[in-house]
């Protein structure tokens, strides 16, 4: 088939489908029809991906008609056995075809990563045609199914047992402090610190999700420090607390099939066997929607955002008198405001203020915290312990949350209930410091 898989070629594409649904000549001839298949399609172009993936849409999907009469079987039906029968008459009927088509490549050597890639495209093509949907949907059931975390691997990544190859892909992977080279890597992968991953055993060079952790004394208040290549390598055995400063999924495709809350559970559990002097076990985490937020609350002249007692310290350090929030906006979107004394103090006691406001009070859908790691940690049944400011002075840092980071704790002893007070009732657990910052 040509790449842009014109019109020509795409009746021989409906008539390969069809082949690899009808199983001829047995499972081996199936499944050397699947992998043609899947060949075919990576070598189309982006337009002939599309089309490729039309074809299934329309072609291979629910038969209405079929589900009606299922439906009607089912109503019609008399006594157990009739019933169970209409059931799943009506549970085969509702099953697209498409579906039995992409089971088939699960059974291919590279056809569990294929599969992820390709809900990766599909997620992208639905956000622009709803029409995507339905395919992406299936393609995600499929994929919890075959991504149940009890089915992975927990493994402990380390500089001198993992191949080149997984090395490179923590580099290229890594979403939350960038990975600067490999010298950054091997520091990372030093004796005071780990890095886990999850893995599905038909991928075995491909991390889904990695947690990396600083094993330290103390909570950690700056990222920069934790990640100093230069700083002397500590006694792991001497550590009474571990930080994790960074959790990366790693697989486009598994978005929205959470197996995130279990890795850390497992990774507490795992260290505190391996370590029995820590004490704490902890977050230093990056807070990605606040200057998002605080940008919009700007622009709309949200009322209350500028305290009395802040309106003058701002207006002084921007050397003119006009509105609070004008100022406010004026002196964040300076890219160096951090490395000026008078604006770091002038700036320090609002955006702290508003800062804690936000991961306290304002809320996403469901009455959730608003800010997407917040929910995360919450929903695994943290505590948010301490805002601390200027953690993060990366132009990234600055850039989303004004350099600050907060410290999640996961308190061994109240997980259990505060998983059940945020899941609940949307209840969110505190310290009394950081409780008192959101109100000046």
């Amino acid at each position: 088939m040509r790449p842009h898989l014109p019109d020509e070629d795409v009746e021989r594409l409906r008539e390969q489908m069809r082949a690899c649904l009808e199983a001829r000549g047995g499972e081996v001839s199936a499944r050397a029809r699947a992998a043609a298949l899947g060949r075919a399609y990576l070598a189309l172009d982006e337009t002939g991906r599309q089309r490729f993936l039309q074809v299934l849409v329309e072609d291979f999907g629910v038969d209405d008609g079929a589900v009606d009469s299922a439906v009607e079987a089912l109503r019609a039906a008399e006594g157990r056995e009739a019933r169970y029968a209409a059931q799943a008459q009506l549970r085969n009927a509702l099953e697209a075809p498409r579906v039995r088509l992409l089971t088939q490549f699960n059974a291919l050597p590279d056809g569990i990563k294929f599969l992820v890639d390709l809900r990766a495209e599909l997620m992208a093509l639905s956000r622009q045609d709803p029409a995507f949907r339905p395919i992406e949907n299936d393609l995600k059931g499929l994929l919890t199914a075959w991504f149940d975390v009890d089915l992975l691997e927990l493994k402990q990544i380390t500089w001198d047992s993992a191949t080149g190859v997984l090395l490179e892909k923590l580099i290229a992977y890594e979403a939350v402090h960038a990975i600067r080279g490999w010298d950054d890597l091997k520091n990372r992968l030093a004796m005071d610190r780990r890095c886990f991953a999850y893995f599905h055993p038909r991928m075995a060079d491909e991390p889904l999700i990695f947690v990396e952790v600083a094993l330290v004394n103390g909570l950690a208040d700056n990222v920069q420090k934790l990640l100093d290549e230069k700083a002397p390598v500590q006694d792991p055995q001497a550590a009474d607390t571990a930080i994790f400063y960074s959790i990366s999924n790693a697989q486009r495709g598994l978005a929205g099939i959470s197996f995130g809350n279990f890795l850390i559970k497992r990774v507490v559990d795992q260290l505190a066997q391996e370590f029995k002097g820590l004490k704490t076990f902890a977050t230093l985490s990056p807070i990605p929607g606040f200057r998002t937020w605080l940008d919009q609350a700007l622009a709309e002249g949200a009322p209350g955002l500028i305290q009395a007692n802040e309106r003058k310290v701002l207006n002084a350090a921007a050397g003119k008198s006009h509105g609070a929030k004008g100022t406010l906006k004026t002196l964040i979107n300076r890219g160096n405001w951090h490395s000026e004394e008078q604006l770091r103090d002038a700036l320090k006691g609002p955006l702290t203020r508003l800062c804690a406001h936000y991961l306290l009070n304002e809320k996403g859908r469901g009455g959730r915290a608003r800010d997407p790691v917040a929910h995360f940690h919450l929903t695994n049944g943290a505590r948010m312990e301490r805002l601390n400011w200027l953690a993060d002075t990366s132009a990234a840092g600055i850039e989303r949350s004004a350099g600050m980071m907060i410290n999640y704790l996961y308190k061994l002893g109240e997980i259990d209930n505060n998983h059940e007070a945020y899941t609940g009732s949307g209840e969110i657990a505190a310290s009394s410091t950081t409780k008192s910052l959101a109100k000046g």
